[in-house]
């Protein structure tokens, strides 16, 4: 009879694991389909001459294949939007990382009278709308003799990843050991060594995390961009639409070519690191 109920307890248990199974692999292909539909759409209509769309249907293969749009599009200055991008988004990266480092170290390992307040004060600058900023920052810009340089948008991307780049980088640090920093005063380290020789190599994964989160916010950033730069050998590759937009009509097919090599570098480095943005993501959420 024990035995009879552990058998049927296994075989409703083993029922509901497959529909469980089953109806998270139908909420996945419904995402999925959700999710790469835009992609699609993006890329078919990317390979169209200029009034195929109306002709064919935006869903229907090209027919043709039509790559003049890349060729044009690559010919025509896309790689100085592209390697703009690159150097503002590096740039702001490395400054970010730094400056968020050097100030979770010790709102995490340290006890002073102004840490509760400190940390609650880059937690509520968090809130704090971008767009708000948009006309004092362009102000302060124009009054240093920023504006209409690729170097403007490098302070703002900075100062609004901070926050919460903070935020999250000192509950990472807060999850470390500390028997590993006392060991290493043991051994004779003092707090630069620890931070520089242990807490930094360990943080690792979750400065890869941020790296990446706000790599593609800062790839992506339009407003700051649209704001600070005029003249065209300065602009970075949200703005490139522009450049590529017809004076009396508007050409779709190339604009998706554009669009579809802007985004193509984040897809590839999401491919590449997203053991590591899961790693990051996780790492923080468990107690070491």
């Amino acid at each position: 009879m024990r035995e009879k109920t552990i058998q049927d307890d296994y075989r409703a248990s083993k029922i509901k694991s497959r529909i469980a199974w089953t109806i998270a692999i139908i909420f996945a292909v419904v995402w999925l389909v959700f999710t790469l539909t835009p992609f699609f759409f993006m890329i078919m209509n990317s390979f169209r001459k200029q009034f195929d769309m109306l002709q064919q249907g935006v869903f229907h293969l090209p027919d043709p294949w039509y790559f003049e749009n890349y060729i044009e599009v690559v010919t025509h200055g896309f790689f100085g939007y592209f390697l703009r991008s690159v150097i503002v988004v590096a740039i702001s990266l490395v400054l970010m990382l730094v400056i968020s480092a050097f100030a979770a170290y010790p709102l995490a390992r340290m006890k002073f009278k102004l840490n509760v307040f400190i940390y609650a004060t880059i937690v509520a600058m968090m809130s704090v709308p971008m767009h708000v900023t948009l006309i004092p920052i362009f102000k302060l810009t124009t009054a240093v003799g920023l504006y209409d340089k690729l170097w403007s948008l490098i302070g703002p991307y900075v100062a609004f990843a901070l926050p919460m780049s903070v935020f999250i980088l000192t509950a990472f640090m807060k999850t470390i050991p500390k028997e590993i920093e006392e060991s290493a005063e043991i051994d004779g380290c003092n707090r630069f060594q620890n931070f520089f020789k242990m807490i930094l190599p360990l943080s690792k994964s979750g400065l890869s995390t941020l790296a990446i989160y706000n790599g593609v916010s800062m790839w992506n950033e339009f407003a700051f961009a649209n704001t600070f730069l005029l003249s065209p050998e300065n602009k970075t590759l949200p703005l490139a639409l522009g450049q590529f937009k017809g004076e009396h009509s508007l050409n779709i097919p190339i604009n998706m070519a554009v669009l579809t090599l802007s985004v193509l570098p984040m897809i590839i480095l999401f491919i590449v690191f997203q053991d590591k943005l899961v790693k990051g993501m996780m790492a923080g959420a468990v107690k070491g």
